[in-house]
């Protein structure tokens, strides 16, 4: 019974590898270039925000197998819809708010990123960096 379980777990994850979403990987050309404060602070961006909130996203192997990859896809469609730095127009008080409360990044981009996990320190160095970079104006 175990075997013909396991036999059709692995035949189901190969079926979905057929779905064709999640493997658009193409990042929109154009978009501004932003005048970083500091290379930490962008240092401190790419590693926790930019590959969902900008059209620069660097998309991992694990980026292209299902279901991982619908989970993924999803991820960086709903960040750059929310906010993406390669347009314009953020909303700066609500990206410093979230950073502040921690629930960005988000949980289910820590474990592959180790750059994610921002410290207290870290966390503040980065709110300081992009009140620099974006003044009190915002986006």
């Amino acid at each position: 019974m175990l075997k013909w379980a396991v036999l059709g777990l692995l035949a189901l994850l190969l079926l979905i590898q057929l779905v064709p979403y999640g493997r658009d990987h193409t990042n929109p050309t154009g978009g501004r270039e932003i005048a970083w404060d500091s290379a930490r602070t962008e240092e401190l961006m790419r590693g926790a925000c930019m590959d969902c909130h900008s059209n620069e996203t660097e998309w991992p192997w694990y980026s292209n197998v299902a279901p991982v990859s619908w989970l993924v896809q999803n991820d960086v469609d709903e960040g750059r819809r929310r906010l993406n730095l390669s347009t314009g127009g953020a909303d700066f008080d609500e990206m410093i708010e979230t950073i502040e409360e921690g629930s960005m990044p988000p949980w289910q981009y820590k474990p592959a990123h180790p750059d994610a996990r921002l410290s207290d320190r870290e966390r503040q160095e980065l709110i300081r960096g992009l009140r620099a970079t974006f003044g009190s104006g915002g986006g």
